[in-house]
């Protein structure tokens, strides 16, 4: 009897153990990036009182007068961002229906890895090809078209007014639809996989359509995985840097077309940060505690987004 309360005593010591390690890594998440925080905040702190809330309304970046605004790289950020996903989201989709319904079994495991080798390509390589072969290609035959066919039409004409330069925007943001499709592709992939077949078998034994099915059965059931790789691939957007550095033309510019040269924040870090000192400096690490903020706000939209859909459905 006393050798069992030995091995139970002992097994309790470990599962203590277990259970504060565990407890001990999740803290250090929470460590690092409460430090991470806190560093940012410091390093901007000069900014913040140099400029005030000036530092978010003005567009003007001058390193020679110290003067600072981040309304440009803010735009920048956003635009680039915006378009990538509402280009990526329709895109990934269509792959990951594809395969999880409509591919030949022969073909699910090549395709399957092409995406995931996608995935893994470097972002300066995105930035090189975009620079060298796309944005040539682009400036030569896409862009003279869209200013001359879009550019005239009302409202919609503003965004594709300006010089076929193959740089600008419009570029960044194809390129970085290029880069985050393989990630939302693949997150879709693997969460239309686990939907129950009893579920889709079910639908489709009712006649609905493919489409019917995917719309009406997979995508309630795996909601909080698409939307989780849609914020995974809009957070790679937000924070690329070198594929984007390459290609948006780095102009401090805040224009509605689209074919203007522009900058994110993120770029102006990449393109700055190497030789900057002082108030300079800390301009841009206040750039970086904005993208900080950028990223939390994204995130906590995305978790109102579920809790909304969650109450719906129990509506429904």
């Amino acid at each position: 009897m006393s050798n069992l309360q030995a091995q139970l005593a002992k097994q309790q010591r470990y599962d203590w153990l277990f259970v504060n390690a565990t407890r001990l890594f999740a803290f250090l998440v929470l460590l690092l990036l409460g430090g991470i925080l806190v560093s940012l905040f410091l390093g901007a702190w000069p900014s913040m009182k140099a400029f005030g809330l000036s530092f978010y309304t003005s567009s003007e970046w001058d390193t020679g007068s110290d003067v600072y605004g981040a309304l440009a790289p803010i735009y920048g950020t956003l635009v680039t961002s915006v378009i990538a996903i509402c280009i990526a989201v329709p895109v990934s989709f269509g792959i990951a229906m594809f395969l999880t319904e409509l591919c030949p079994g022969w073909l699910k495991r090549p395709l399957g890895i092409a995406i995931e080798l996608l995935a893994g390509i470097p972002s300066i390589i995105y930035g090189m090809w975009g620079f060298f072969v796309f944005a040539p290609w682009f400036g030569k035959y896409i862009q003279p078209w869209l200013i001359e066919h879009v550019g005239d039409v009302p409202v919609i004409g503003k965004l594709f007014q300006g010089a076929p330069m193959g740089i600008g925007l419009f570029t960044a943001s194809l390129i970085l639809a290029v880069m985050i499709i393989p990630f939302i592709a693949s997150v879709m992939r693997d969460v239309f996989a686990i939907t129950p077949q009893m579920l889709k078998e079910s639908a489709y034994g009712l006649g609905a359509t493919t489409w019917e099915v995917m719309t009406k059965v997979v995508l309630p059931y795996t909601k909080a995985g698409v939307v989780g790789g849609i914020i995974l691939g809009l957070g790679r957007a937000l924070g690329e840097t070198m594929a984007v550095t390459f290609v948006i033309g780095n102009a401090y510019n805040i224009s509605p077309s689209l074919f203007q040269s522009g900058v994110s924040i993120t770029s102006s870090l990449a393109n700055e940060f190497a030789e900057s000192e002082g108030l300079h400096q800390s301009s841009l690490l206040h750039l970086g505690f904005l993208l900080f903020i950028i990223t939390f706000i994204v995130l906590v939209i995305s978790k109102i987004m579920l809790a909304r859909m969650d109450q719906n459905q129990g509506k429904k």
